[in-house]
């Protein structure tokens, strides 16, 4: 008998359905995972919803398990996370995290998935591929002991990467954001909060994640001289123009892209990154960046209102408890 899954595809412009899914048996180096949680990772998936992936991104842009091709049909997603049912004893009944788009139930090799640690509830897990870009852009960006540094833009990645930054001895932090209700957030993740005509200059580091090109004028401004700008924006088929002129020369400036694609450091695995992304989510802050959630079925509605802007919200949780799976 053929069994079936449900799973969410973006159909076209901010369009989707849920649509049913066959589920394999799995293999003996598989695992079969009963999703608990999901998450939105809003920048990129909206950028999908709107059919904004340029067309020469369409290879690097692929998901582990996607299917179909950009713009549309396309199932597309990377954070869940749920109980194995079935597969290798050492993983039967364990809480896992897997880079596989939202769908009730899935079959993966067992490689694909990581445990999640006792410590870590499987709630805030989904956080897991987010603080994963977080860790790679810090190790990019290398701060020192007593440095100054920005943030800019306080979205998922911006606040991930400014509370793993404040866990640095010596380093002062400010999350430089347009919304005045990001400081509540900020002040959950122990870090300072400025508006960008507030924020304090002469920043040692700078990580811009706002993606936009106001957010990257400021950014420069913000360095002192032979400052770094790490830029995590992704602008998906915007052209945006970089101020090469005024600071940049005379202050010597950096700029270099971070991208999780490529494991930043040489001596550390894919999966290494994605454990250490785990760990570092026992600390409880990191729920501060929770700040809405759905049930599975209210996704295709939840994600139109999304790509349009009508909701404001930092990881958007998709709960898979009314599934019916």
């Amino acid at each position: 008998m053929t069994r079936t899954a449900r799973a969410f595809w973006f159909t076209s412009a901010e369009e989707s359905v849920i649509l049913p899914a066959q589920l394999p048996a799995p293999g003996p180096d598989e695992v079969e995972v009963r999703t608990l949680f999901s998450a939105v990772s809003r920048g990129t998936e909206t950028l999908v919803a709107r059919g904004g992936v340029p067309e020469s991104q369409y290879g690097p842009m692929r998901a582990p398990f996607q299917e179909g091709d950009f713009p549309w049909p396309v199932k597309y997603g990377y954070l869940s996370v749920g109980v194995v049912e079935a597969g290798p004893p050492g993983l039967l009944g364990r809480t896992v995290f897997c880079l596989y788009p939202h769908q009730t139930r899935y079959v993966v090799p067992a490689a694909a998935v990581t445990p999640v640690p006792d410590a870590v509830p499987p709630g805030r897990a989904v956080l897991a591929g987010t603080v994963e870009t977080a860790v790679n852009a810090l190790w990019d960006a290398a701060p020192l002991l007593g440095d100054r540094v920005a943030v800019v833009g306080g979205g998922m990645v911006g606040c991930a990467v400014a509370a793993l930054l404040a866990r640095f001895p010596g380093v002062r932090v400010q999350l430089v954001d347009t919304d005045p209700a990001r400081a509540a957030v900020a002040a959950a993740l122990g870090v300072e909060f400025a508006s960008p005509d507030s924020a304090e200059v002469d920043r040692d580091l700078v990580l811009h994640a706002s993606a936009t090109e106001a957010g990257l004028a400021r950014s420069l401004e913000l360095l002192r001289p032979e400052g770094r700008l790490i830029e995590l924006s992704w602008y998906g088929d915007r052209r945006v123009s970089v101020p090469l002129g005024e600071f940049f020369h005379s202050r010597r400036l950096t700029v270099r892209a971070s991208q999780v694609g490529t494991v930043a450091r040489p001596d550390r695995t894919f999966g290494e990154r994605m454990a250490l992304a785990l760990d570092l989510l026992a600390d409880p802050r990191f729920d501060a960046l929770i700040t809405g959630e759905c049930r599975f079925d209210e996704l295709p509605e939840v994600m139109s209102r999304l790509a349009r802007a009508e909701i404001a919200t930092l990881c958007h949780r998709v709960d898979y408890a009314a599934a019916g799976e």
